[in-house]
C-alpha cells in the first residue's frame, strides 16, 4: 500500500464517521459500485485519473451513481474519489472498504463472530472454498451460493458482506477475503482481532475472561476468533497483528524435544 492510499483511507474512513443515516442498503450499494469498478477499467480509471481534476471526476461519480444510489452512497463514493490512490486496485478495494465499514455501522450485531462463523465453515469445506474461489461460474451464483448456505444462521449484515466480497475475490483466496473483512470490521468499532487456537472449544466465562484480560494488556477491546485445534493438545496460542503468545503444549513438546536432540 502506497503513502498515497494510506492517506486516502484516512479520509474515507473518517467519512463513515461523518455520514448519517448508513444502512444496509447504503452498504450494498456500495458493494454492487466496487464490483462495478472492478469490472469496468475505463470508469475505474476515470474516476483515479490525477491529471483529471477534482470536479471532472466529482461529476462521473454523479452521472453514473447519482440517479440510482442513495445520497449518503454517492457522498461516500465523492469522498473516495477526491483522494489520491496509489493503484486502481487501491481505490477499488477502499470502496469495497467503505461498503464493509458502512454494514459495521448499521448492524450492531455480533457482526465480527458470525464472520468468524462463515471463515470457520469456509475453511473446514474445501471443496466449497474451490468453487466460491474458482475463476469459473457466474459471480452472481456464487453470491446466490452464499447466501443459501447462511440463510437463517447468520444476520443480514454478515450474510450482505460474504455474498458480496466472494462475487469479485480479484486474485484473492475466500477466507483472505473473509479475514480481511473481519478486520475492517473490527477496526471500525474500534477493536483488534486475537486469533485463538485451543484444543477445545472456551466456555462463555472463559472466552469473556481471556477477553478481558488480552483487553486490558493491549489496552483497547479484543475480538475473539477462536478455533479448535486438536494439534496443540492443550494450552493456547494467540496471535494478534504480529504477536504471538505460543503456551500450548504442543509447543513445550517441541522445545523439550529440540532441548533433548541438542
Amino acid at each position: 500500500m502506497g503513502s498515497a492510499t494510506t492517506q486516502a483511507l484516512v479520509a474515507t474512513t473518517a467519512a463513515i464517521a461523518e455520514t448519517p443515516g448508513l444502512t444496509l442498503d447504503v452498504s450494498g450499494e456500495l458493494f454492487v459500485a466496487a464490483r462495478a469498478l472492478a469490472d469496468s477499467p475505463q470508469l475505474s480509471g476515470a474516476l483515479t485519473d490525477n491529471a483529471a481534476s477534482p470536479q471532472a471526476r466529482d461529476k462521473v461519480v454523479g452521472d453514473v451513481f447519482g440517479p440510482s444510489f442513495a445520497a449518503q452512497t454517492v457522498s461516500l463514493l465523492r469522498t473516495a474519489v477526491a483522494q489520491r490512490w496509489s493503484s486502481v486496485d487501491d481505490f477499488v478495494d477502499a470502496v469495497e472498504e467503505l461498503a464493509i465499514r458502512a454494514a459495521a455501522v448499521a448492524d450492531q450485531g455480533d457482526l465480527e463472530n458470525e464472520l468468524f462463523g462463515v471463515l470457520h465453515t469456509v475453511s473446514a469445506n474445501p471443496e466449497l472454498e474451490l468453487a466460491l474461489g474458482s475463476r469459473l461460474g457466474e459471480a452472481s451464483a456464487k453470491g446466490a451460493l452464499i447466501e443459501r448456505l447462511l440463510d437463517g444462521r447468520f444476520g443480514a449484515a454478515t450474510r450482505l458482506i460474504a455474498s458480496s466480497i466472494v462475487q469479485r475475490p480479484r486474485e484473492r483466496r475466500v477466507r483472505q477475503l473473509l479475514e480481511r473483512a473481519i478486520r475492517i470490521v473490527s477496526d471500525q468499532r474500534g477493536r483488534v482481532v486475537a486469533s485463538v487456537r485451543t484444543a477445545t472449544a472456551l466456555s462463555d466465562q472463559q472466552r469473556a475472561r481471556l477477553a478481558e484480560t488480552l483487553s486490558n494488556r493491549y489496552g483497547t477491546p479484543v475480538a475473539l476468533n477462536l478455533v479448535v485445534d486438536p494439534a496443540v493438545v492443550g494450552g493456547l496460542r494467540i496471535e494478534i497483528g504480529d504477536d504471538v503468545i505460543d503456551a500450548t503444549v504442543a509447543s513445550r513438546l517441541s522445545d523439550l524435544r529440540q532441548r533433548l536432540a541438542g
